[in-house]
């Protein structure tokens, strides 16, 4: 059955035009960006794919459909990091360009499940169909080399405790395939009449899950309290800046003395300079763990005197100096610490700001124990705190409180702080531990064991220090435990999906020795096969 192509949902009206119907999908495709920070309509999410879907389920052709969903996965990419651009330039198009395609296949999905008039059976596949389909495209991208799982959709939830909780259950993926789920009801509820009480309970579906998750999913089992003073320094340029930013977090630490902290979190690269090499630094870092009575957990981002490379490594001084504890960073930003394929695009660094040389990676996680009273404390650096499978794995190795330290200063009025400040939330609520996301320019915040927000947090104008009291949980989560079970069933939906058009099409294939029908021509005679 062929598909007319007209407006958005199928409905009767003049064709789009080629150009426009692109330019409609691009658009439509950059619509969930308004879901995530700074705007973080979390609503929004719900209806932001619904645009999208229709153009794509009235495509002509499934190659139109891919498309659709390509042209549409670059509009998504570059509404969701835009922020890039003063960075890679030019280069941030051609990267939207080759990412968007990992949604050309999810094009040609909605048009399967959702083009046309689906029958009842059709229909309510797709509530599980175009879920599982997105959420492969969203594993795929998240894979380091791609950019990192920035902009997932499920991460635009971080705001809604109930939602919370279900990726307490599934990690943000669950969450991912609940607002597509959703998305798609709204579709056949909008464009196909005879599936509105199918779309209608595909909604009380969604809705009830959100509600036992929120009701029967045990909360953090309380396990006392920690204090963590957190200093952010602020915006601090000039070819000096590394010194006079050591200075100013050094100024801040001082006024923590007297207020019964167990641990000082510094953002990302606030010790320029490896120290071991100046042990000048690493005294006046134990000085001020001394003053202070407690440690401080400092972040380094220079050259190693002990192995060739540059390392970007959290490390912990106490009243002693260096306690031996450190973590190198393990996952590395592409073009901002490192260069993918450097002989092939090198010429990054010739039109952006692209990483000169590429930093070394760490081996293995890290969970350090702080002190005598303090926690075991799991750092990740920088867009780490995106990866939820890093975070689950500190949680499984004993960690009680997770530390990102990390630092947005190249992006300081653009919506990245806020974006990455509200990672940390889902990973909270994921793990069932908090998390205290430091940086050196803002936005510094503290999540919760459940995933809600402690204290007040250091927005971008600030240079200061706050000490927040952070609750600690015993428990761990669903999550936690059981990983990324959510993932594996969205492939065994696709898995099956694909087994159940083989079937169809091995059915309609007539048996060995079935006479085939003699075929007529246009005059009426006769032909039979072979001739």
């Amino acid at each position: 059955m062929r598909i007319p192509v007209g407006r958005p949902g199928g409905g009767a009206g003049a064709p789009l035009s080629p150009w426009w119907r692109g330019t409609a999908a691009a658009a439509a495709g950059a619509l969930p960006a308004a879901a995530f920070p700074a705007p973080s309509l979390w609503w929004w999410a719900y209806l932001a794919l619904v645009p999208w879907m229709l153009l794509v389920r009235t495509a002509p052709t499934g190659r139109r459909a891919a498309l659709d969903g390509w042209l549409g996965g670059v509009g998504f990419m570059l509404a969701v990091h835009h922020w890039l651009m003063p960075s890679l330039h030019v280069f941030i198009l051609l990267l939207a360009a080759l990412l968007g395609l990992l949604w050309a296949p999810w094009g040609v999905l909605v048009r399967r499940m959702l083009g046309g008039a689906p029958s009842p059976a059709r229909g309510a596949a797709a509530l599980a169909v175009v879920p599982s389909g997105w959420l492969m495209v969203e594993l795929a991208r998240s894979w380091e080399g791609l950019g990192g799982p920035w902009g997932l959709l499920g991460a635009s939830q971080w705001q809604v405790p109930a939602v919370l909780r279900v990726a307490a259950v599934g990690g943000v993926w669950l969450v991912s395939l609940l607002v597509v789920a959703v998305n798609t009801a709204v579709v056949l509820l909008v464009a196909v009449p005879s599936l509105r009480r199918a779309a209608v309970a595909g909604l009380v579906v969604c809705g009830v899950a959100v509600g036992a998750a929120a009701r029967w999913v045990p909360g953090p089992e309380p396990a006392g309290r920690v204090r963590v003073g957190v200093v952010q320094p602020g915006v601090i340029g000039g070819a000096d800046g590394p010194e006079r930013r050591f200075d100013r977090g050094e100024e801040l630490t001082r006024e923590l003395a007297g207020r019964d902290v167990d641990l000082v979190v510094w953002g990302e690269s606030s010790v320029g300079t490896d120290l071991a090499a100046r042990p000048g630094y690493s005294a006046r870092l134990a000085a001020l763990a001394r003053e202070v009575g407690a440690p401080v957990l400092v972040n380094v981002d220079a050259r190693r005197s002990d192995r060739p490379g540059i390392y970007k490594s959290s490390v912990l001084v106490g009243p002693e100096g260096i306690t031996g504890d450190r973590y190198d960073k393990m996952r590395l930003v592409p073009f901002g610490e490192y260069v993918p394929f450097r002989s092939l695009l090198g010429w990054a660094t010739s039109v952006g700001k692209a990483a000169a040389e590429d930093r070394r990676r760490g081996e293995r996680p890290v969970v350090m124990t702080v002190g005598e009273r303090g926690p075991r404390v799991g750092p990740l650096v920088c867009f780490e705190s995106a990866f939820p499978d890093m975070s689950r794995h500190l949680a499984r190795e004993g960690a009680e409180l997770l530390v990102a330290q990390s630092a947005t200063s190249t992006f300081q009025e653009s919506w990245a702080p806020g974006q990455h400040a509200s990672l940390a939330a889902l990973r909270a609520a994921e793990t069932g531990r908090p998390v205290v996301h430091a940086t050196l320019t803002g936005v510094s915040a503290v999540y919760g064991p459940d995933g809600g927000r402690v204290g007040a947090p250091l927005g971008t104008e600030v240079s200061g220090a706050a000490v927040y009291e952070v609750p600690l949980a015993g428990a761990t989560t669903p999550y936690v435990r059981f990983g990324d079970w959510a993932v594996y069933a969205a492939v065994a939906v696709l898995a099956a999906l694909c087994a159940a058009g083989a079937g169809r099409v091995v059915r309609r294939r007539p048996a060995p020795g079935t006479p085939v029908p003699p075929a007529r021509t246009a005059r009426g005679s006769r032909v039979r096969p072979g001739r």
